[in-house]
């Protein structure tokens, strides 16, 4: 069952330099109890079009299209209406948990606050649940460590405090922007599989925005390959990860250190991402594309499906590119 329907999703910031189109003309589907990742180099438009769901962008945004979760438009919604959406049904966890968490208040005070605000708890009811919050992402003590400070723990238990505090309201979706940056790879590991188990015991859906595509082959059901705002190619994780049909997405695999070859030098994809204030009329990729043709600076392609719920926007055919 469909839970998130983005369609036509259009994000535009209005900056002295000019307009900036963060997002444009994006769709995709998430559904119940799913997970989807979204990958792409800095600047590809991923979190802006999370924050999108939440009606957490900047004040100088400009938003067009269809954001609709559980059957209800997102976009034009007031302010009112998103902070009954935001922790009770839509999560987050944002990028730095250091500075995602104020750094002057208690931890307790901090997630009991979600608690008397959102679900109408007594203080005691609000703390008791926020501790067994903390022990259910493995935060040792946590009755004892629930009244610390953030600066007093670590990067990796930082993270669990978010993750406890995204999940106190229950919520049925949860957005996790780069939930593993600045994390050393043991701890990274121990926070995906931490997420894996939450969401076979809350039964929720979750998008998962990251740079790290080992991450995403190992926990994601769908991905979406985003560049310049735009989709370049999305479907089932397996299947693309075998057989990428993008030259982006192709790309990227090929940047992905193997243990199985041996080599001198990374794999790169030369070039810049674009100028997001001047975007090309063509496919955003055209400049930094092995197989970019005339048509590929002029013409914007447009996104096609194929095979089983595939989808990819390139002028080269399937074949061309594998």
């Amino acid at each position: 069952m469909t839970m998130l329907q983005v369609k036509n999703l259009e994000i535009a910031f209005k900056t002295p330099d000019g307009i900036v189109r963060a997002v444009n003309n994006l769709s995709y589907t998430l559904e119940k109890g799913q997970t989807l990742g979204i990958v792409g180099e800095s600047g590809a438009g991923k979190s802006q079009s999370a924050f999108a769901i939440l009606g957490l962008l900047a004040h100088n945004a400009q938003v067009k299209g269809s954001i609709q979760f559980d059957g209800q438009e997102i976009i034009g919604q007031s302010e009112t209406a998103l902070n009954k959406i935001r922790a009770n049904k839509i999560g987050i966890i944002f990028q730095d948990p250091m500075t995602s968490l104020n750094p002057y208040m208690k931890i307790s005070d901090q997630m009991t606050e979600v608690l008397e605000l959102h679900k109408g708890m007594s203080q005691k009811d609000a703390l008791q649940e926020s501790i067994r919050m903390l022990d259910a992402v493995r935060i040792p003590e946590a009755a004892n460590r629930v009244t610390m400070y953030p600066h007093e723990f670590s990067g990796g238990m930082r993270q669990r405090v978010m993750i406890a505090m995204s999940l106190l309201c229950k919520p049925s979706l949860l957005i996790a922007d780069e939930p593993t940056t600045a994390l050393d790879v043991t701890v990274q590991a121990q926070i995906m599989q931490l997420l894996k188990d939450l969401q076979e015991e809350f039964h929720m859906a979750i998008i998962l925005i990251t740079h790290d595509l080992g991450i995403v082959a190992g926990s994601c059901d769908k991905t979406l390959v985003m560049y310049g705002g735009r989709l370049m190619e999305y479907g089932k994780t397996r299947e693309l990860f075998n057989t990428p049909t993008h030259p982006y997405t192709k790309g990227l695999m090929s940047a992905i250190p193997r243990l199985d070859q041996h080599t001198e030098e990374l794999t790169t994809i030369p070039g810049n991402p674009p100028n997001l204030l001047r975007l090309p009329d063509g496919c955003p990729f055209c400049e930094r594309c092995k197989v970019a043709e005339d048509r590929c600076v002029s013409q914007l392609p447009a996104v096609e499906v194929f095979a089983s719920d595939r989808e990819r926007a390139c002028h080269k055919s399937v074949e061309e590119v594998a």
